[in-house]
């Protein structure tokens, strides 16, 4: 599903800054692009990583300054910044439902769907754990999180729920992954976040 614009990571980034500037949408979307990647790899679309990650990094462009039309002026935003299609309809579906009726279709639509809100809920429970760390966090953890609807209510359990299913796998298996991946980048995401705070 690689996508035939020619925008760059770099670029990408410079796109999305235009419109965020709050610590915490730079951080949760630096976070769902090193979980994209990790999810290209994972589920054997490699070559595709960039386009994964550059998806993740841009899929809540709109949120910051627009959060009443969140996937809606999503469009408008990157049509201007140089963006594909293929781009603006996989930032697009992670609405689906709550905001646009653009379904997740390619599994990289999926992926980012399902693991948005979960890498919210994670890094909720990872902060207020002695090590503030997703290094040592475990699939139970999240669940004992997750079961309490107060704790990061804002992270939608039935979005994460429904995008465990559209991947068909079970909420678990969607929690480890995310897990794993979030590991992956968590270290290169703080020391960026602690040079740019």
């Amino acid at each position: 599903m690689a996508d035939t614009s020619t925008i760059t990571r770099d670029q990408a980034w410079e796109l999305f800054k235009t419109y965020n500037k709050d610590p915490f949408h730079i951080q949760h979307a630096l976070t769902v692009e090193g979980v994209m990647r990790w999810y290209a790899r994972d589920l054997g679309y490699g070559g595709e990583e960039d386009f994964w990650g550059i998806v993740g990094l841009l899929h809540d462009i709109d949120f910051e300054e627009f959060p009443n039309e969140h996937c809606i002026k999503a469009p408008e935003l990157l049509r201007n910044g140089g963006v594909g299609e293929n781009i603006i309809h996989a930032v697009c579906s992670h609405g689906y439902e709550l905001t646009v009726d653009i379904k997740p279709e390619h599994e990289m639509e999926k992926a980012l769907y399902a693991a948005d809100e979960l890498t919210g809920l994670i890094w909720a429970a990872a902060i207020i754990r002695p090590s503030k760390s997703v290094q040592d966090m475990e699939v139970k953890s999240v669940k004992k999180k997750y079961k309490t609807p107060a704790f990061a209510a804002g992270c939608s359990r039935p979005v994460i729920e429904k995008g465990a299913a559209m991947l068909g796998w079970e909420l678990d298996t969607l929690i480890e992954k995310t897990i794993l991946a979030m590991r992956s980048c968590e270290s290169d995401i703080n020391a960026f976040m602690a040079a740019h705070g």
